[in-house]
């Protein structure tokens, strides 16, 4: 599917054509231009020749069923990973991707050794988001979040990026609140600012993983571009101009930086009234290992003694790879 032929081939259409076609797609979330009845007979050939809707995927669902993972085929034979998480109170959440691959190399994250192959354009981004609403359509169901932090770092496809978050949010698009879609960035500045003048309340994450410098440089690269200091700095400005709570996400590994001190030199960091950190459980990618329940209960429970704010995160689908720091695909695919 490329949406991106859409303008193309409705530029000498009427204007309510394409409110006519951005409904079909979008809020009728129909497969083929055959069911777009409200269309001239042929508009729907013009447009199943030339912008055929189809989404060339292949499913695989977690044991529990809690997690379905769509590894999806772009139209260059590329592919990415995708996932639809279902929590037990009935809330859908789609955890999307932004770009072939990642190049931030993150020691910890299978998405990092896989490479950078592209940015995925804002349709290819949509996407993913309609292949899910179509799938919980058919179940009598629907979206309720979405979250960019799949494959890549949203802040280096920026501008087709906020194009895909508007046209999730827009009320001729897929009309999923703002409030329910969320951006993670491993901390690019540029990017924190810039969104902060975006008028967009989406929600922010930044992947922290680390309490100091000298750990974050070693599990995540981009660290020695982007030191801790210089991050909250930009994180502080974006709070200060929107309001908005700011969610720090920090994956725990055995051994690396789950201890008692780590936990101490965190908290001193996240003390802020609009901080919050997202606990998460390292998913393995066969390097480290995963922090002990016992261990995570006791990193929590100093971090809320300090009076910092934290969640955890449950992890999904871990048995097919499509727990948070799973999603890798050899680049091209056989679906």
């Amino acid at each position: 599917m490329d949406l991106s032929k859409l303008d193309k081939i409705l530029k000498d259409e009427k204007k309510y054509r394409a409110q006519q076609v951005k409904r079909a797609v979008f809020k009728n979330l129909i497969k083929d231009w055959s069911e777009a009845t409200s269309l001239a007979v042929i508009l729907r050939e013009k447009l199943t020749q030339e912008c055929p809707l189809e989404i060339d995927a292949r499913v695989f669902i977690s044991k529990d069923g809690q997690a379905i993972k769509a590894l999806i085929k772009l139209k260059d034979g590329l592919a990415i990973e995708s996932v639809l998480m279902r929590y037990k109170e009935g809330r859908n959440a789609i955890c999307a991707s932004t770009q072939v691959g990642c190049p931030l190399g993150c020691v910890f994250c299978a998405t990092g050794k896989m490479g950078f192959k592209r940015n995925l354009d804002a349709g290819e981004i949509v996407e993913q988001i309609l292949f899910f609403a179509r799938y919980l359509k058919e179940r009598g169901e629907t979206i309720k979040n979405v979250v960019l932090m799949g494959m890549g770092e949203p802040f280096l496809n920026y501008d087709n990026v906020l194009l895909a978050t508007r046209i999730i949010n827009d009320k001729d698009g897929l009309n999923l609140g703002i409030r329910h879609i969320s951006i993670s960035t491993a901390g690019l500045t540029e990017g924190i600012r810039k969104l902060a003048e975006e008028n967009l309340a989406v929600n922010l994450a930044i992947s922290f993983h680390a309490p100091d410098d000298e750990l974050r440089a070693r599990l995540m690269p981009i660290g020695k571009q982007y030191p801790i200091e210089k991050i909250l700095s930009a994180v502080d400005e974006y709070i200060e101009k929107t309001g908005r709570k700011v969610m720090f996400e920090y994956v725990l590994i055995k051994g690396v930086n789950d201890s008692d001190a780590d936990a101490k030199k965190l908290a001193k960091l996240m003390k802020k009234k609009l901080y919050m950190v997202n606990l998460i459980a390292y998913n393995s990618t066969n390097d480290f290992s995963q922090s002990s329940p016992e261990r995570t209960a006791r990193f929590k429970e100093i971090l809320e003694n300090e009076g910092v704010s934290v969640t955890e995160r449950h992890s999904f689908g871990t048995d097919i790879f499509a727990a948070c720091g799973q999603l890798a695909v050899s680049g091209v695919v056989k679906l």
